[in-house]
């Protein structure tokens, strides 16, 4: 069992930054994959970025490439989400969630999620 923690959502203007982090409990998060989803009002919940469980390998949905980094640190239980460049279209909630055995953009895949938290981009 794993359980997830977002926080660093808020409210920012366009061009602006917010990093998210989510603490994972338990002794095994080395093991998962991770990766982030985001969901705005009346839309479906969309795929933005995956990690590897060892942090080497990452994945990106085109619209956040070189704005956005994901990034994990195992002794920490944590992973990251840098978001640089925000855009009003970047509004929604942010959820992390966690792959035991690979990773993926299906959110479907993942096995444990977080409660989200509200990223606002005001123009």
């Amino acid at each position: 069992q794993v359980q997830l923690v977002e926080s660093g959502g808020g409210l920012v203007q366009a061009g602006g930054s917010l990093r998210l982090s989510c603490a994972a409990s338990g002794r095994t998060f080395n093991s998962y994959a991770m990766g982030w989803f985001r969901q705005a009002p009346g839309k479906e919940r969309e795929f933005v970025a995956t990690i590897s469980n060892d942090g080497t390998l990452t994945y990106y949905v085109n619209s956040v490439k070189g704005r956005f980094t994901i990034s994990r640190d195992n002794a920490k239980n944590t992973v990251y989400l840098q978001m640089n460049s925000l855009k009003p279209e970047d509004t929604a909630v942010y959820y992390c969630a966690a792959d035991r055995q690979r990773m993926s953009s299906n959110y479907q895949d993942y096995d444990y999620w977080g409660q989200g938290t509200q990223v606002t981009v005001s123009s």
